[in-house]
């Protein structure tokens, strides 16, 4: 079901999503200061590459309060407009019940692209 799933959200726009997340982290990383952010990119390319059979879950807190600096200039920098977009997709998503699995997927991305410092992704067994 997941391979079905991840099938179906890319060729529905999970591709395109990947993508742009992935050509905005080698942008961040051409930059000293950007390359944190750039790596979050990657993990949001990743996660929106194959949503399904994946989740989302707090690391150890041993990132401490740089973790929510970052947070906080993320947040600022481009982050809200990110976690809006996903809602608006999740919303669009969710009208049919077969788009509901793929508008939780967009919620999740969403969760991620609000404050992704301090999280990880993790394959469901």
């Amino acid at each position: 079901m997941r391979l079905l799933g991840n099938l179906l959200w890319l060729v529905l726009g999970g591709l395109l999503v990947a993508l742009e997340y992935a050509l905005a982290g080698l942008l961040l990383c051409l930059t000293l200061i950007g390359i944190p952010f750039g790596l979050q990119c990657f993990k949001l390319a990743l996660l929106a590459l194959f949503p399904f059979g994946h989740t989302v879950r707090e690391k150890p807190p041993a990132t401490g309060c740089l973790a929510l600096a970052m947070n906080v200039l993320w947040l600022l920098l481009g982050g809200v407009w990110i976690a809006l977009t996903h809602l608006a997709a999740a919303l669009v998503c969710a009208i049919t019940i077969i788009g509901i699995p793929f508008a939780l997927q967009h919620l999740k991305l969403a969760r991620l692209a609000l404050t992704p410092f301090g999280y990880e992704i993790v394959r469901l067994p």
